[in-house]
């Protein structure tokens, strides 16, 4: 439903270490920077994308939100959370694994990236 994603950073280069070992994990590429500087990352039709804050304020996170990537697998999604945690990344939550949420089962891995967004691996098991 969503064509693309965009979080703040307060440093690019430390936000890059971390997207591009998330991303390269799960088969993505490293990101690259666009003409305005935002660092760019496309992946099987979505794009994700990091930014200074154009109003020149620093970036903040935003309380109560997640944003949710969808994994192959759940191999995936431990490869993932590893790569996040070895690439600056904080390991947040129960450890990954399968949850029961209403009758659905998930498999799920959640991480705060170097500015604190709230990120989860996701793959349905049913």
């Amino acid at each position: 439903m969503y064509s693309h994603m965009m979080v703040g950073s307060n440093d690019l280069e430390k936000s890059k270490t971390f997207y591009d070992a998330v991303f390269t994990a799960i088969g993505g590429a490293p990101g690259t920077y666009d003409p305005k500087g935002r660092l760019v990352y496309a992946h099987k039709g979505s794009a994700f994308l990091v930014t200074k804050p154009i109003n020149g304020e620093p970036a903040c996170i935003s309380n109560g939100s997640t944003i949710g990537f969808a994994m192959d697998n759940p191999e995936q999604a431990d490869a993932w959370h590893a790569a996040g945690a070895a690439a600056g990344g904080t390991e947040i939550e129960d450890a990954p694994g399968v949850r029961d949420m209403h009758g659905t089962k998930l498999y799920l891995a959640y991480l705060r990236d170097p500015d604190g967004h709230k990120l989860c691996a996701l793959y349905r098991m049913d």
